[in-house]
């Protein structure tokens, strides 16, 4: 048991040592940084899947604000003429409000759920490109190493709008 105890010091001195080698190696290295939410949020290439979004749920969207429109006049008159309704009238409104309620639910539920659905193929889109732009400027410019998160990043190593400039950016 001994025999196990004196390697254990003598790997930890050399994980020590080794670690003091390492910031005279990272000297040599050229790291670079890039904020992927700002090239996510900025890139016409989001703009642009974000109008296609608009355009294809449009439709939709207007059909729902319809139901809305439609709920809201059909509760307003049942309240303005509720006193002088018959009332298997009345009732008959009141299961029709009912029903509107029940679809108008479901649809907006059903277009959150396909809205939220595209959108995020359409963000893995965008964030597959965006790596792609990153590994080509990687390779592009020599760089051993980019981050997308940091603490601190200074100017000198943010390329951030550099990226951006490939993309398309202006």
């Amino acid at each position: 048991m001994k025999h196990r105890m004196v390697h254990i010091p003598l790997v930890i001195f050399l994980a020590v040592a080794g670690v003091a080698v390492g910031p005279v190696a990272a000297a040599e290295l050229k790291i670079g940084y890039v904020n992927a939410v700002k090239v996510i949020e900025e890139a016409p290439q989001g703009e642009a899947a974000l109008k296609k979004l608009e355009a294809e749920f449009a439709p939709r969207d207007k059909q729902i604000i319809e139901m809305q429109n439609k709920l809201k006049r059909l509760e307003q008159d049942l309240e303005k003429n509720a006193l002088v309704l018959k009332d298997a009238e009345a009732r008959s409104r009141e299961f029709e409000i009912v029903g509107l309620k029940r679809d108008l639910r479901r649809a907006t539920q059903e277009f959150r759920e396909d809205y939220n659905l595209r959108r995020n193929e359409e963000l893995a889109a965008l964030q597959k490109l965006v790596q792609k732009t990153i590994a080509e400027i990687a390779k592009q410019d020599n760089f051993d190493l980019i981050l997308e998160s940091a603490v601190y990043a200074g100017p000198k190593v943010d390329i951030t709008d550099k990226i951006l400039k490939k993309l398309g950016k202006k």
